[in-house]
């Protein structure tokens, strides 16, 4: 299992480029089921859970032409499985996003209860709730959703919480559904945009997208998908806190900046010095930093996969800083990881209390999760002295090449396989 062994202390410095957005690519690989033939993908990093959807399409029928660089080909032609494998499905919660796709293609859909990070229940009784209104019909057999419908029709359906998966699945559904759907209280975020935007070039009919309610009208079928997908914007806040947390100077290239509004306003009320262009940010750390306080939404909202690597910053921040997380209630963690460096954290319910100190000092780390295991780099590359990092397979299924990265904007950190 690979470690990552990272010496801290050097102020990182340089130019970093963003790879594709992870929460963007994977929902529209789920989208290529919606289509018959040849859909070309391109600006796709190479992250654990993108080998692992691709896996479960291939697994499900479709046949990979080929994955260079940063485009994948992927022919659906014949897709005729409709089971997802539990291997598969249990290491990554977006694996559930091709529940959908698959009852509204083939009729049906046997799919595993999902797994991925452990950072609450994240249940998808929403997507099931929405899926039934849809007219399917469900069924659980010895820890697998058997979904049917002979055939989808459009339904008025409205989210008890915002869902971004399962806004996406219930958008997918419905593209080649009979008739007419609305989802009210649908998720606003930038991968639910561009999903939408990228299944109407494929012939789906949908407006609203970016909005509370989005309404889609069904079509008889879709055209082979065809796109570049945006950059991503959990990468690009995760390597401007890495220059802040060191103290260094990085212009983060290849990002929309105002995909991360929210975490730039922080950072700036915490004393760093940002400059944004049209697509790439500079970040120069100060001398000192003053703690603030953060509450994460869905979007527009301060993100919740920002959480933990703003707080790993704060540890080292003047003052208090309160950190309330809205979206997942087990999401904290990373504290008890970074309590073990020397930060001081405590933790009430859904609210983390962080009093500033002097100085982080390296240590032995377990990761938990994707964005938990960054925060714990970004603390290491702070600290004094060396930390060893287990568990990196978590940061790999979000982050393309993090250590290669790092390393180029002068971190001394290493990867033990």
């Amino acid at each position: 299992m690979d470690k990552l062994v990272i010496a801290g202390g050097k102020q990182l410095k340089g130019q970093v480029a963003i790879s594709g957005a992870k929460n963007a690519v994977l929902p529209v690989l789920a989208a290529t089921l919606l289509t018959s033939g040849r859909n070309v993908i391109e600006g796709v990093p190479r992250v654990r859970d993108v080998t692992t959807m691709v896996r479960l399409l291939t697994d499900l029928g479709a046949r990979l032409e080929s994955f260079e660089g940063d485009q994948i080909v992927l022919d659906t032609s014949g897709v005729n499985n409709p089971e997802a494998p539990y291997e598969l499905v249990s290491t990554m919660r977006a694996s559930c996003l091709v529940l959908g796709p698959l009852i509204a293609r083939l009729g049906e859909a046997k799919v595993s209860l999902p797994g991925g990070c452990a950072i609450g229940a994240r249940p998808i009784d929403l997507h099931v709730k929405g899926l039934k209104a849809l007219g399917a019909k469900f069924r659980l057999v010895q820890g697998n959703i058997h979904g049917s419908a002979k055939r989808l029709c459009g339904n008025s359906i409205y989210f008890d919480t915002v869902t971004v998966t399962g806004t996406a699945n219930l958008m997918m559904a419905a593209a080649l559904a009979d008739g007419e759907t609305v989802l009210e209280n649908a998720a606003k975020e930038p991968e639910v945009v561009f999903l939408a935007d990228i299944l109407v070039q494929a012939g789906a009919k949908i407006t609203g997208q970016g909005t509370d309610v989005i309404t889609i009208q069904g079509v008889p079928a879709l055209k082979p998908i065809e796109c570049r997908i945006f950059p991503d914007r959990i990468e690009a806040g995760t390597y401007m806190i890495a220059a802040a947390i060191t103290g260094g100077e990085v212009e983060v290239t290849d990002c929309m900046p105002q995909h991360v509004e929210p975490l730039i306003h922080k950072m700036q009320e915490a004393g760093v010095e940002i400059k944004v262009d049209d697509s790439s940010i500079r970040v120069k750390g100060g001398d000192s930093l003053t703690g603030v306080d953060v509450k994460t939404h869905p979007y527009p909202g301060f993100p919740t996969d920002l959480q933990a690597q703003t707080m790993a910053l704060m540890t080292l921040a003047r003052g208090q800083s309160i950190i309330v997380e809205n979206v997942f209630e087990n999401r904290f963690m990373h504290a008890a990881e970074l309590r073990r460096m020397g930060a001081d954290i405590t933790i009430d319910g859904h609210t983390a209390i962080v009093k500033g100190v002097a100085q982080l000092s390296g240590a032995p780390l377990m990761a938990t999760d994707l964005r938990a295991s960054a925060s714990l780099v970004l603390a290491a590359l702070a600290a004094k002295g060396e930390s060893v990092i287990s568990r990196v397979y978590h940061i790999d299924r979000g982050y393309e090449a993090i250590d290669e990265k790092l390393m180029r904007l002068g971190a001394s950190i290493k990867r033990l396989r």
